[in-house]
Order: structure tokens, then C-alpha cells, then sequence
């Protein structure tokens, strides 16, 4: 495993994900009235969500489709110039470019591009703080919103598939400028998954090996919570409104997260995760590499991992998913 010589940070942190559904009223009432988000705005196609302590105006953005899966994937960039950088790098790269967009109800012009699986980037430095008034003013004026529940904090991180990790870890690298944190080395050499951050957290986007025969897929997008009993009433509050728990509560090996998986009704995978204070402060960090033996003693500790984790994506693969 190999990781740039230097890490830029032209790349502040993920802002936001894109999430497609077909089933819109049911997912954006699953977001908002049982899994905590807060509506910040909403036009003709897409609601605009936040967590209660996201600064910018939005964090996901929920777009009515005939599909399901992830629509792009938001990074923000560190300052004007570091945009620039960014997108010098990106087209000297030799990846698939769409060009620039002029943003959306939560941010300006973007940059977007392609990786070779599918998945739609952009980058933008021109963003939207969150303004909040009335009832949602927080009572502590260092948090971005009030909250009640036991609601998620923050956007944390997302986890795309591809058929070739390796590819995709090049892509990071040079696109993004993220560095690797952990990863899967199969015993025939193959990378089965890497965990990537940008800045100093200790991951925000993670790939995994699709499964399934898909293209452009979501595994899952996550949602950072205070402390692990926050997930634990987050269960009982899924298990009293009907919610499909596909696993968890447990404890991931890799990275060390506290964990619960959901399907929102659309059957978009979602993760609510503790972390922990865990950070990578470290300059000279050594990516950590775990084997296909440790892969299969499975997580850290809690029941065994069920075979739909390594198989479901959205958009689902008729006859495979």
C-alpha cells in the first residue's frame, strides 16, 4: 500500500451526499420524522436535509427519481484557490469531466466529474451557512441548531462500491488528494476495500468491492452520533416505526465504529455510527492493512454479519439483489 508523498488538504470535507429514491414522501418522512434530520428547503425535485449540528445548509439532498442509489457526491473545497487547484488536477487526470454547474438552493458553482464506476463527484467552495430562527435556535451558541431526540449530529461519511478498488484508491488520490487510513488486502493482492479522508478525521468516504454486478452503486451513507447510547434509543425508536434493521448494534474492526444499519423505505442503506474522538494526526500515518483472515473473524464484536451487507446496493441488480 502506497499513499501520496504529500497530502494537499484542497479538500476541506464532504458536505454533502445526493440520495435518489423512488418512494419520496416515504423516505423524506423516514429522515425527518424517525431518523432526526431537519428540512432546510425544498423545491420541485429534491428536499434539502441537515443534521443539527452541520453547519452549511444542507448535508443531503433527496431527489425524487425513478431510481434509487446516489445522485453525487459533495466534497468542499478549502478556499477559491484550492478549488482551482483541485479542478487543474482533475482535468489534467485523464478522468470523465462534466464541467461546471451552477449549484444549488445550498451552494454555488461546482465542479463535477466522474470516477470509472459511476459515481458523480463535485467540488465547490461557495457554500450556504445554516441560519437558525425560532425554535431552532440552539441554546448554546457553538452548535449550528437545536435538537431533540436522540437525533444524529453530522454528516460522517459514505460508502460507494466498485468493481476495482485499486482504481477508484487512484482515483482519491489524485482527483481529491485524500490519503488511505485502513485497508483490505485479499490473499490473491486484490484491495478489497479502503477507508479515505481528506482531512484530519479518520475516514469520510470508504469503497468496498460491488458484489452484486452492479455499476455506480451506494453501500451506505452515514450520520454521526454524540455518544453509542444515541444508537441505542435510535433502535428502539426504528423498531417502534416499522424500519427494516438490517444490523447492528455492533462494533466494525475497521475503524472501531459503534454501528446501526437501516434500509429507509426507498431501500437506500443508512448507518447511524459512533466514532468515538478517533482522529489522524499523525503526518506520517501508516495505513493500516488488515487481511482476508481478519476479515473473516468478522466485526470487533456483536453477531456475525449478514450476508445481505455484502449483496445489497442501490439501485438494486434485477434477479441479483
Amino acid at each position: 500500500m502506497t499513499t501520496p508523498p504529500t497530502t494537499p488538504f484542497d479538500i476541506a470535507h464532504l458536505g454533502h451526499v445526493e440520495m435518489l429514491t423512488d418512494r419520496f414522501e416515504e423516505s423524506l418522512d423516514f429522515f425527518t420524522r424517525v431518523y432526526g434530520l431537519k428540512l432546510s428547503g425544498q423545491d420541485e425535485t429534491s428536499a434539502y436535509l441537515r443534521a443539527w449540528d452541520d453547519y452549511e445548509f444542507h448535508s443531503l439532498k433527496l431527489t425524487r427519481a425513478k431510481t434509487t442509489g446516489v445522485g453525487h457526491i459533495g466534497y468542499r473545497a478549502a478556499s477559491p484557490e484550492a478549488l482551482d487547484r483541485r479542478v487543474a488536477a482533475i482535468e489534467a487526470s485523464g478522468y470523465k469531466t462534466l464541467g461546471w454547474v451552477e449549484g444549488d438552493m445550498g451552494h454555488g458553482p461546482a465542479f463535477r466529474f466522474h470516477d470509472p464506476f459511476g459515481h458523480v463527484f463535485e467540488i465547490y467552495y461557495e457554500t450556504r451557512w445554516h441560519a437558525a430562527e425560532g425554535a431552532d435556535r440552539p441554546a448554546l451558541k457553538n452548535t449550528a441548531s437545536a435538537f431533540t431526540g436522540a437525533p444524529p449530529r453530522r454528516l460522517d461519511h459514505l460508502n460507494l462500491l466498485s468493481e476495482d478498488v485499486t482504481e477508484f484508491k487512484r482515483f482519491m488520490e489524485t482527483c481529491l488528494g485524500s490519503r488511505v487510513t485502513e485497508y483490505i488486502e485479499l490473499d490473491n493482492g486484490r484491495l478489497g476495500g479502503c477507508w479515505f479522508t481528506v482531512n484530519n478525521k479518520s475516514y469520510d468516504l470508504a469503497c468496498t468491492e460491488e458484489h452484486g454486478g452492479g455499476l455506480g452503486r451506494l453501500h451506505h451513507v452515514t450520520y454521526a452520533t454524540d455518544q453509542r447510547e444515541d444508537i441505542l434509543r435510535a433502535a428502539d425508536i426504528f423498531l417502534q416505526n416499522g424500519v427494516h434493521i438490517e444490523t447492528g448494534p455492533h462494533k466494525h474492526a475497521i475503524q472501531g465504529t459503534f454501528f446501526l444499519y437501516v434500509w429507509e423505505p426507498a431501500g437506500n442503506r443508512v448507518e447511524l455510527a459512533n466514532a468515538g474522538a478517533r482522529l489522524i494526526l499523525a503526518p506520517d500515518w501508516t495505513p493500516i492493512k488488515w487481511t482476508e483472515a481478519d476479515r473473516k473473524k468478522g466485526q470487533a464484536w456483536g453477531l456475525k454479519t449478514i450476508p445481505s451487507f455484502h449483496t445489497h446496493g442501490t439501485p438494486p441488480v434485477p434477479g441479483k439483489d
